[in-house]
């Protein structure tokens, strides 16, 4: 008869955690992109000059990969933090970067149609559980 043991748990570590966060948000950025493609946001344009295109990406880019770099560090040591695979990271996070950080660098302007907000909080969920994923999958190969 054998003996089946349990799995051993992994020892934590920062650096492990936030590579699989990075990339695990970099993969949320491209489903969030696929998520906003099959329901566009309908809200008006902002008044004023329209910002420049590559500005915005990269910024897109960078605070996905940054976002998620810093839930695989909260995720390595407060495991709690990956509550309902995701769902709960991204709807933290759409209320964070809607209340927050993007009207503090002013590109968030008017109020949204409800429209545009089920929009919002769709794509950014959807982040959260790829980032989620991946990053559960990653760190269990690191």
């Amino acid at each position: 008869m054998s003996k089946k043991t349990a799995p051993q748990p992994q020892p934590k570590s920062l650096a492990k955690g936030l590579l699989a966060g990075l990339i695990g948000g970099l993969a949320g950025v491209v489903a969030m992109a696929a998520a906003e493609r099959l329901l566009p946001r309908r809200a008006p344009a902002p008044a004023g000059p329209a910002p420049d295109p590559f500005s915005l990406e990269a910024m897109h880019w960078s605070f996905g990969a940054a976002v998620g770099a810093a839930y695989g560090a909260v995720a390595e040591y407060f495991p709690s933090a990956t509550a309902k695979q995701g769902v709960a990271f991204g709807m933290a996070l759409e209320t964070l970067a809607d209340q927050g950080t993007l009207p503090a660098v002013a590109l968030l302007t008017g109020s949204p149609a409800a429209a545009d907000t089920a929009s919002k909080l769709t794509s950014t969920i959807v982040y959260g559980v790829t980032t989620e994923t991946v990053r559960h999958f990653l760190r269990k190969r690191l």
